[in-house]
């Protein structure tokens, strides 16, 4: 598929082909509005609105289809999407991990503060080595 640059050049192409239909079609529209219009003249107006609408949902259909690829994950050529995707999965799990170890770093030091005062409440000493 086409880098960004590309798909958005055909964006606007397909933009510029949608200003030619309505063009077409107003000028149908102004044609048979006439006192005494040219069926022909019509008819080559609506043939060219046709044609830029079918151009016009060509290309849509093409890029919806594209940016579906794009959303789902599938591979496609130029995409980046899968791999990113991976990274900020990577990234929220290690700032999980991150956040978890720091709790359970937290709640070690709770315990032994709370064992160091009971400890320093009863008064338990240790007893002195014996020599032989």
């Amino acid at each position: 598929m086409p880098p960004p640059a590309e798909k958005l050049q055909q964006l606007e192409q397909l933009e510029k082909e949608l200003a030619n239909a309505l063009q077409a079609a107003s000028q149908t529209v102004l044609e048979l509005s006439k006192e005494k219009p040219s069926l022909k003249q019509a008819e080559t107006f609506t043939s060219t609105f046709l044609k830029s609408l079918e151009t016009v949902e060509t290309g849509l259909s093409q890029n919806i289809t594209y940016l579906t690829q794009v959303s789902t994950g599938q591979a496609h050529e130029g995409s980046s999407y899968a791999s990113q995707k991976m990274m900020q999965m990577a990234w929220h799990r290690l700032k999980h991990s991150q956040s978890r170890l720091n709790d359970l770093e937290r709640l070690k030091n709770k315990q032994i503060q709370e064992n160091n005062a009971l400890l320093g409440q009863t008064e338990i000493k240790p007893e002195p080595p014996q020599e032989p």
